[in-house]
Parts: C-alpha cells; structure tokens; sequence
C-alpha cells in the first residue's frame, strides 16, 4: 500500500513539474516586504494604491500573486470579481465586509497575517484606516466590476 502512495506522490509532483515547465520559466522571487518595488496601481483601483507584480500575469489567463500598498484611509467601494480573490494582511489593518455599498461599521479588521476569500461574484468592500499592505492572489484575469458604477475609478476619469 505504501508503495502506490509513493508512486501517486511521485507521479503527481511529475505532473506539477510537467505543468509548470508548460507554462514557461519563471524567475525565482525571493524578496522581503521591505525589498518590494512599488508602482501605480491599475486604474481600475481608488487612486492612492501601489503595486508590486511578484508572479503570474494578473491581466492574464493564470495564476497571479501581487502585493498591493494602500495609503491610511483608503476606501475600495462594493464592487466583485468573476473569480475567487485570496487577501492576506501583511501589515498593517484591512477592514473587509460582505455587501452592496461600503459600510465601515459592517466590515471585520483583518490584522497581520488576518486572509480573508472573497468568492467570486460576491459583493464585497474593503477599507483601512491606516497605512496597510496585503498579498493578492487568484487565477487572473483580474477584474472589478463595482456595484455602483459612478465608483469605478476609470469611470471618473472618463467624466474628468
């Protein structure tokens, strides 16, 4: 019996090497928070956040990890995702709440090391009162569909 449990072991870390060489060489990422190289953050955020690309393509048909900074008082109105959205706290406070319409008192403080799944197409906001950094990741491509488009930021500039 312990032998086609090595073999499945085996077979399936053959498969996932197989599958990763399918994808193409990846640069290997080694870095710590206070390493990471910040950019502006796609338009289809609030203005105000940074970002870093640590692997995959999140515009792309794959798996993506981003870091996102977010300045004290940033708001991110109800909006949802088409796909599954996995945030883990890496400093900082994210307030994160399940609903229509950013409501601070409805949201839950993730601290330090706090995940929060956003399953997809659900209506979610998130917010911090203080300067914070979170991991992103999911299967891209990314995108925010805000509940009420006059929130969409590429809306706005699209008014300016």
């Amino acid at each position: 019996m312990r032998r086609f449990g090595a073999l499945g072991l085996l077979l399936g870390a053959v498969v996932f090497g197989l599958a990763l060489a399918a994808e193409g060489a990846h640069p290997h990422v080694i870095e710590n928070l206070a390493e990471a190289s910040w950019g502006p953050a796609p338009d289809m955020l609030p203005p105000g956040a940074q970002i870093e690309v640590l692997g995959g393509n999140p515009m792309g048909d794959s798996l993506f990890t981003v870091r996102l900074k977010f300045p004290a008082g940033y708001r991110i109105p109800a909006h949802s995702h088409p796909r599954d959205e996995h945030v883990t706290v890496l400093s900082g406070k994210l307030h994160i709440g399940m609903g229509d319409k950013l409501d601070p008192a409805g949201g839950k403080a993730l601290g330090v090391g706090g995940f929060g799944l956003m399953p997809a197409n659900a209506n979610h906001f998130a917010y911090c009162n203080e300067a914070t950094t979170i991991l992103l990741h999911g299967w891209g491509p990314i995108e925010f569909k805000y509940v009420n488009p006059a929130d969409d930021p590429r809306n706005q500039k699209a008014a300016s």
